[in-house]
């Protein structure tokens, strides 16, 4: 059974920094594409971070340049490093994996997600 864990979320004050961690239980990881959604009170879940080949990555506009997704395949873990953090970047944030190749719009496996609070 596929399991996505996410952690590394919390509270965190305007202009600072999280990084969010998901293991993932999925084989051979190597072969998924690892991505982070959020989704904000009121709102729809998005992209906000993702692989599209085993090098080259897309990110959603407002996180351009704050945020930063990485993997380590060897310890089947994605990550999210955020920095600059705003109010607005509030949300719950997933992570989510789909084989390479496939169109992000169809997530073959989800986390449950964690809470990121960006306030003073």
């Amino acid at each position: 059974q596929v399991h996505l864990v996410e952690s590394g979320g919390g509270l965190v004050q305007p202009g600072g920094s999280l990084r969010l961690s998901c293991a993932a239980s999925i084989h051979p990881f190597k072969d998924y594409a690892m991505g982070w959604f959020r989704q904000g009170s009121g709102k729809q879940r998005h992209l906000v971070a993702a692989f599209v080949s085993q090098t080259d990555t897309v990110y959603e506009t407002t996180a351009k340049g704050r945020f930063t997704i990485s993997r380590d395949d060897a310890k089947s873990t994605a990550y999210l490093q955020m920095s600059s953090l705003k109010p607005e970047d509030t949300a719950v944030y997933y992570c989510a994996a789909l084989l390479f190749g496939k169109n992000w719009a169809n997530v073959d496996y989800w986390g449950l997600g964690t809470q990121v609070t960006v306030s003073s």
